[in-house]
């Protein structure tokens, strides 16, 4: 039996001034799978999570849960959607284990304190990303691929049913990518709504259930990753010539030149 979408979209478009950078966007996402948005830099990725996240002012429909998202009270809809910014960048000195807490923030009243299952979500969302080492430090001091992770683990103590995730991976080492997007895609396995932008193929390969694919502002390709990964798109909408192997690890992107629609000699 097919899944209800816990977020549905219906022809939204998204304009900054005059210039349109998301057309006529059509998209259902349901419970129980891990979707990828890839697509060439500049294709929209970003600013469709952010509309998906009620962050960027959008034309068209764009429903939670059956339900007009613009209507949804701001904390109730912080509780129900996590957005993980592919922007990084934290100017506080608070500790790891500080920031990872903000995370509940939409799970307490305005004068309310942590409780302890507040604690435990923090605990296991530090515990799961591998920062627990981590969590006395000044956030100022760790590396990129250490902040990402704690800002992964920020997302997962929220607990939300609907996970955006912009560039989780990011900077991170290949054990701890691999690290972070199976407890992604456990949490798909679990019930949740998981979207993820990925620029690495093989990994979008290997670990989503699902890609969609950007160009333009628009969505040129929606299915499964092999599917979707054909040689006709990586030369159409990213420029190059490629190999999908499938090895005993699974699927295998290899770029292997500019094609000869090389988009950045357009």
């Amino acid at each position: 039996m097919t899944k209800a979408p816990a977020l549905s979209l219906r022809d939204v478009g998204v304009y900054f001034g005059t210039r349109e950078i998301l057309s006529g966007i059509t998209l259902d996402l349901a419970p129980g799978a891990l979707v990828g948005l890839i697509g060439p830099n500049g294709a929209g990725k970003t600013t469709l999570l952010r509309a998906c996240a009620s962050l960027a002012p959008s034309s068209g429909e764009i429903a939670l849960h059956a339900r007009a998202l613009k209507s949804w009270e701001p904390r109730a809809r912080a509780r129900a959607i996590g957005y993980l910014a592919q922007e990084r960048s934290v100017v506080w000195p608070v500790t790891t284990a500080r920031l990872v807490a903000l995370g509940r923030l939409p799970h307490l009243g305005p004068w309310d304190s942590p409780s302890q299952a507040d604690d435990a979500e923090v605990q296991k969302a530090m515990a799961a990303t591998d920062v627990l080492h981590l969590a006395d430090r000044p956030v100022t001091e760790l590396s990129g691929g250490e902040l990402t992770r704690v800002l992964v683990a920020r997302l997962l103590a929220g607990a939300p049913d609907i996970l955006l995730a912009d560039e989780p991976v990011s900077g991170l080492d290949p054990a701890h990518a691999m690290q972070v997007l199976a407890i992604l895609r456990a949490l798909a396995g679990q019930g949740r709504t998981v979207v993820v932008v990925l620029h690495d193929l093989t990994l979008a390969a290997r670990y989503c259930d699902r890609l969609v694919l950007m160009d333009a502002g628009a969505i040129v390709a929606d299915g499964a990753p092999l599917d979707v990964l054909t040689p006709a798109h990586l030369a159409r909408y990213y420029g190059v010539t490629a190999d999908i192997e499938n090895l005993p690890g699974g699927p295998t992107v290899v770029p292997r030149s500019l094609s000869a629609g090389d988009r950045g000699a357009r």
